[in-house]
């Protein structure tokens, strides 16, 4: 066994078992936690593949950024873990069968990959362009419309993500910009006519006596 497949097994082996646990892990930092891992160890993939422009988005995004934004979620929605657990073993059976549906699919279209008997030899042409100028090529020219289909999932995505984790609490004093727009002057100024009213003059007190006076 060749070190660069030593290197895959350990790292496929670290991120299967960093994967099981962001889906079983109690606690949400830590399944947050067990997820970064397993982006490391997904680059570090790419990085046998000669992918440094995919293993360093990886980092730099995922790890850098989003990562960081779900670990700021987590903390900020402080969800109920375990309502949110009822009914976790009773959904079990489905999750599973889906998942292996998955796994299969996946596998379908990707283990045409591998009964390559020699690897692709690049070009000088593409090796003087490099991964990241071929990549953008590739992805703008014949993976165009997968590219826009799966931006506009991530689109509905965020936007059902959002949906879900709106929530008005009924103390908290907002403003509906739709009702500052639709509103009139007569909704804001009244003018009543009053009667007017006089005042009672003011009683006048006693003038003090001799007595009062001497003291």
């Amino acid at each position: 066994m060749t070190t660069p497949t030593a290197l895959f097994y350990l790292f496929a082996a670290v991120l299967l078992f960093a994967a099981f646990r962001v889906i079983t892990a109690r606690s949400s930092v830590h399944a947050a936690l067990y997820l970064v891992l397993a982006f490391f160890n997904a680059a570090c993939v790419w990085m046998l593949l000669e992918a440094e422009f995919l293993a360093i988005t990886l980092v730099l995004v995922y790890v850098g950024a989003v990562m960081v934004l779900f670990l700021f979620v987590v903390m900020m929605l402080d969800g109920n873990l375990d309502r949110s657990r009822t009914g976790f073993w009773k959904h079990v059976p489905l999750a599973a069968a889906v998942g292996l549906v998955i796994a299969f699919e996946m596998a379908a279209v990707l283990l045409g990959g591998f009964r390559l008997s020699d690897a692709p030899e690049a070009t000088a042409e593409a090796v003087s362009l490099g991964n990241t100028k071929l990549l953008g090529i590739a992805i703008y020219t014949d993976y165009l419309y997968p590219l826009q289909i799966a931006a506009v999932l991530l689109l509905v995505a965020i936007i059902a993500a959002i949906a879900l984790t709106l929530r008005r609490r009924k103390d908290s004093r907002y403003i509906d910009p739709g009702d500052q727009v639709r509103v009139k002057k007569a909704d804001r100024l009244s003018i009543l006519k009053m009667a007017p009213t006089v005042a009672s003059p003011p009683s006048e007190a006693p003038a003090p006596g001799p007595e009062g006076a001497a003291r």
